[in-house]
């Protein structure tokens, strides 16, 4: 009879994770279709992508320097793809306003912040050190990418439509956070558990707003 160790589960909800992981990426694809089909970005704002992206890159850097990275390279080399993707057509019909705020954004995150934390801890840490250092970095910003459509949140409460906020991303974003948990939990790594107990308060708190205002009044 065979025994399901830490590392058969850590592989199977590596695999799992890399799966939902694929879709909400691809979640905004109606966004961005839409946004193809009127020429227009509307309402909806680029930050959610800059820092996802600039997530993906982190988090890219971080699996190469782990032992047995290779779930955590392949999901991210592929999320790296897709928000580029996401970020070239968002600029191409975005107004000047926000194709500077973007660049701006760019420049900032993924161009500076990332050389500076990619410099640094290759120069002054080594070994676990290095590890250990990128892996808190990685911490916080996989937060940020949870707490980025926080302002889209803002803007539903304003508006009081949904129609910037797709549900199908909070939804595979939530469920993405469980299963990156379990993942954690089972190698013992910390830099992913952490922010994907507070992914989850995210994303549950996304899917509530949705659901308050997608059927307001229905239950009255």
């Amino acid at each position: 009879m065979a025994i399901l160790t830490a590392s058969h589960m850590a592989s199977a909800f590596g695999i799992l994770g890399n799966i939902v992981s694929f879709f909400v990426y691809l979640a905004p694809l109606s966004t961005f279709y839409r946004i193809y089909k009127k020429k227009s970005t509307e309402g909806f704002q680029s930050t959610p992508y800059a820092v996802a992206l600039f997530s993906a890159m982190l988090l890219l850097y971080h699996g190469f320097l782990k032992t047995n990275g290779l779930m955590i390279i392949t999901i991210n080399t592929i999320g790296c793809a897709v928000e580029v993707t996401y970020l070239l057509v968002f600029m191409i019909y975005a107004t000047r306003e926000a194709k500077i705020y973007t660049t701006k954004l760019l420049i900032m995150f993924n161009v500076g912040a990332f050389g500076l934390i990619a410099l640094c801890t290759f120069l002054f840490s080594k070994g676990h050190q290095r590890v250990t250092i990128v892996g808190w970095i990685c911490a916080v910003f996989s937060v940020s990418v949870f707490a980025a459509p926080l302002s889209i949140m803002r803007l539903v409460i304003k508006t009081k439509s949904v129609e910037y906020m797709p549900f199908a991303f909070s939804f595979f974003l939530t469920l993405c956070a469980i299963i990156w948990f379990l993942y954690g939990f089972f190698i013992k790594d910390y830099y992913i558990e952490i922010p994907n107990i507070l992914g989850f308060a995210f994303g549950i708190a996304q899917m509530a707003l949705y659901i308050v205002y997608k059927y307001k009044g229905q239950f009255v």
